[in-house]
Formats: structure tokens, C-alpha cells, sequence
């Protein structure tokens, strides 16, 4: 029997990308046949923390790439089982001699794949090479010098990859060796209201802000309406690899000047607070189902099946609260105080576990990122004893936030014919105004499932007083030690 060819494979996870991909240059650079593969895992397929949404996503992302890579006559080899699966089938056709990847700051599932994939490797003689993604760190034990060693990577040059004489395993090559595996269909339906995956459109949203929509961004940041325009729009671009933050944080940088340092300064900044709660689940990554600080898991809630139904399906008779969930549900993206606002109603006015609300919301964020959404879930759940605990209330917001109901009109269209006072607090209307406005509460729209003051209140006083705990003080020095204060710090001074 011949021996097999030898190959690498780049095996693509979230780095969605052609440029400034580590893993791709490092495998290029061996002159070695190469062999592009992202593997649909069943395991991730079925968990519950993911969308149909995210894997449309996805495979747009790939068809963009596939286009570019068509003149270099290969493609991404795209299968459907789980990882060790595929590449025991691989090894049927190939001797592998490297795989190249990115490291993964995600859920514990995936951690414990890479472990197992790890052990494959060593067991097969298959040299397999992770690189750092986007700056986080594996195996830090505090933040000594992190910020700088982000802040340097972040200014070092992009790495450019030349696709010219790359050797690679060929289109041709490539579609028989799909006949030995399940093999999903990249098309996906036409969706208007989600963002759709792939670098291309990732650098229309990018170039359309930095060029005119940042000049609100500070103005609108908060507005649930506005800032679907003025902000950047990249959070689901940057989750799935489709650019790199690297790319982000130099076009933002060549597009700073006086007349707008206030708005892309801010947007920089947030960049290195993105990569900085990255950085920290990838340190706690028992943050998925506990909270960081550890005096808060005495913190029992009673779980009620009917306020988490309400607040799940946009009908707690809080408007604004309803217009962010259904809003939500339709496109994936809601700016970042209404996420906090939802968590923060469902943790504090429902006083509900933020671990009920985790797996939900994953489903429904296009940009989903595990590094994020914890320590985000924690943070606004008053969890982390560090943070200021913020109980948001939902009709102040609404009020200043959304003062002409623009965004609540628009998803709760049931209150878009009432009068503005009311669309804010539908539940203030009289038996008269009920009839003179031809409207019945109960019936088309829901009463408040809850009453605000106390319930705010019952929040306020509980978690107030957990704050004074000696367990949750003991842990708060750890996490500052371990998390936060350096960086905090030199972030501050940056800005």
C-alpha cells in the first residue's frame, strides 16, 4: 500500500478569517500541503447555549471565505460530526503532520474537547499548534504586565499571509474526500433583519462607521433606537473571527483625530474592556454556572416558571423591558444598557437566578461570546461584589431613554395608537382612558407582572447587605488581586 500524504490542517474554530490569522500563516509558512476544516460538532449543535441564528452565521462567514479562496483552488472543508470523528476519517485519506488552530476562550465543553483533542494528538503523533486569540492569555495566574503585553499586541503589525504559492489540497481533491463525510449545506435562507456573517460585510460595517456613523456614538450609545445606527455593529463580526480585534483597534486608531477622539476613543476603549473580560473568564471559567465571587452562592432565589415565561416572551407589562426582549428575539443585537436592563429586571425585580436567564439570552445574542456573557451576566446581576450594583428601573430608562417611544412603537406595536405618557406606563390608564383610547388592559397588552417599588427595594436591601459579608469582602480582594485592580488602572490612564 503507498503511504498516505502527508498534510496540515488549519482547523478553524472562531477565526473566521484570511487576514491576520495566526494559524493560517504559521501553516503556510511549512510548505506543506494544507487542508482547510471546520468542523459542525454535534455536541455544540445541541447545546442549549446556541441558535439555528449562529450557525447561519456561520456559514455565511465560510461561503465569503470559500469565494476568496475559490481562485486558489481550494475551500474549507466543512463537516458535521464531532472533532476527534473527523480527523480519525482524515486519517484514513492523509498523514497528518501539524493541525493549527486558535485557542478557544469558550464554554466548558468546548475546553474539555480541546483536552481531549490535546490527548488524541499526542496519541496519534500529530503535532498540534494553538496560538493566542486576539491578545487573551491561557494559563496566567494574575494580571501582572497583561495589559501591556494586550496593549503590544494590539500595535504590533497585522500578520500578512500570502495566498500566491500557497500549497493546498485542491477543490477537486476536496469534493471526493466529502463523500466520506456528512457534510452541511452552507446555503442559508435570505434574513433580512440579522446581520449577516462574513469579513466582507464585517468591513462595510466597520468603514461605514468609522467614516460617518461614530460621529453619535457617545450621543446614542444608550438610546435602544438610535444606536443600532450609531454604534459600531461589529460585536458579531468580531465573536465569530470574521476580523480580528487587532484590525478593529489600527482602523480605529488611523481614523482618530481631534473632531472625534471623544467618540472612537470611547470606542477603543471598549475594546480593551472586551478583551479584559475575555481575559477573566478565561481565568475563572467556573464563571458558566457560579458566580465569581463565592459569598454570593448562599444567595438563594425562588424560581417562578410564570415570570420567566413573561420576561422570555416580552410580556411583563414593563414596555420597554417587552420592546428589548422582542426586539431581541427578531434580530439578535440590543445595545448594551438594554441587555443590562433585561438582566438586570429578570435578577432583581423577578429575583430570579442569573443562571435561568443565561442559556436563553446565549440563543438570542447573534454576537454570543462566552467570555463576555458571563462575567457581563454577573456583573449585572450584582454578583461580583466588586461592581456597583445598578437596579435598573425600567420606565426611568424608558423615559430618557426612548422619550418618544420610537423603539418601544416599534416592537410593542399594541401601545404604538396610545397616548406617549401611557406607551411609557400603559398601566396608569383609568377604566376611562381604557375605553376612550379603545384599549383594555389584560387583554392587549399584559398588567405588570410584578410591582416595581418593592420589588426594587427587596433587591436594593438584600444585596446591599450581602455586600458587607466577610466571604464576599475575602472575595473581593482575591478577584482584585487576581482580575482587576492593575488593569483597571492602566486602562484608566490609557483613557
Amino acid at each position: 500500500m503507498a503511504d498516505k500524504e502527508e498534510i496540515n490542517i488549519v482547523w478553524f474554530k472562531r477565526d473566521l478569517r484570511l487576514q491576520d490569522n495566526e494559524a493560517i500563516f504559521n501553516a503556510l509558512n511549512t510548505g506543506k500541503k494544507t487542508l482547510f476544516l471546520y468542523v459542525f460538532e454535534n455536541s455544540l449543535i445541541n447545546d442549549p447555549h446556541y441558535d439555528i441564528r449562529h450557525w447561519n452565521f456561520i456559514k455565511q462567514s465560510i461561503a465569503d471565505i470559500n469565494k476568496d479562496l475559490k481562485q486558489h483552488n481550494t475551500k474549507i472543508i466543512c463537516v458535521q460530526t464531532e472533532v476527534i470523528t473527523a480527523f480519525n476519517q482524515l486519517l484514513n485519506f492523509y498523514t497528518i503532520d501539524t493541525v493549527f488552530s486558535h485557542q478557544e476562550t469558550g464554554l466548558l465543553i468546548t475546553y474539555n474537547r480541546d483536552k481531549d483533542f490535546a490527548r488524541y494528538c499526542r496519541n496519534n503523533n500529530i503535532n498540534w499548534i494553538e496560538n493566542n486569540n486576539n491578545g487573551v492569555l491561557r494559563g496566567l495566574l494574575n494580571r501582572e504586565d497583561w495589559f501591556e503585553k494586550w496593549d503590544d499586541y494590539m500595535y504590533a503589525p497585522q500578520i500578512q499571509i500570502s495566498y500566491s504559492n500557497a500549497n493546498f489540497v485542491d477543490i477537486k481533491t476536496i469534493e471526493t474526500l466529502e463523500k466520506n463525510f456528512t457534510t452541511p449545506n452552507l446555503a442559508t435562507e435570505k434574513q433580512t433583519k440579522f446581520q449577516f456573517g462574513g469579513t466582507k460585510t464585517a468591513w462595510k460595517y466597520a468603514m461605514s462607521f468609522f467614516e460617518e456613523r461614530h460621529k453619535q456614538y457617545m450621543f446614542h450609545i444608550s438610546k435602544p433606537e438610535l444606536s443600532r445606527e450609531s454604534t459600531s455593529r461589529l460585536s458579531p463580526y468580531i465573536a465569530w473571527g470574521n476580523v480580528s480585534i487587532r484590525q478593529i483597534f489600527q482602523k480605529a486608531l488611523s481614523y482618530q483625530n481631534e473632531n472625534n477622539k471623544r467618540h472612537l476613543g470611547a470606542f477603543i476603549s471598549r475594546l480593551r474592556w472586551q478583551a479584559h473580560f475575555i481575559q477573566k473568564f478565561e481565568m475563572e471559567h467556573t464563571m458558566e454556572n457560579a458566580s465569581v465571587n463565592k459569598g454570593y452562592h448562599k444567595l438563594k432565589k425562588s424560581i417562578s416558571i410564570k415570570y420567566q415565561k413573561s420576561w422570555q416572551e416580552g410580556k411583563t407589562g414593563f414596555p420597554l423591558v417587552d420592546a428589548s426582549m422582542r426586539c431581541l428575539i427578531e434580530t439578535g443585537f440590543l445595545n448594551f444598557r438594554m441587555r443590562s436592563l433585561l438582566v438586570s429586571f429578570f435578577t432583581h425585580i423577578l429575583w430570579q437566578p442569573w443562571q435561568a436567564s443565561s442559556q436563553y439570552l446565549s440563543k438570542l445574542f447573534l454576537d454570543f461570546e462566552p467570555g463576555i456573557h458571563f462575567p457581563q451576566l454577573q456583573m449585572q446581576a450584582g454578583e461580583t461584589g466588586i461592581n456597583n450594583l445598578r437596579i435598573y428601573n425600567p420606565i426611568k430608562n424608558s423615559t430618557e431613554h426612548d422619550a418618544d417611544a420610537t423603539f418601544i412603537k416599534k416592537w410593542v406595536p399594541e401601545l404604538a395608537n396610545l397616548p406617549l405618557a401611557f406607551i411609557h406606563e400603559p398601566y396608569l390608564m383609568t377604566p376611562l382612558d381604557q375605553q376612550f383610547n379603545n384599549f383594555k388592559l389584560g387583554e392587549d397588552y399584559p398588567y405588570p407582572i410584578i410591582e416595581l417599588q418593592s420589588a426594587r427595594k427587596k433587591a436594593s436591601d438584600i444585596l446591599w447587605n450581602l455586600k458587607k459579608n466577610s466571604t464576599v469582602l475575602e472575595e473581593n480582594l482575591r478577584i482584585l488581586k487576581k482580575h482587576t485592580l492593575s488593569d483597571r488602572n492602566r486602562m484608566l490612564k490609557n483613557d
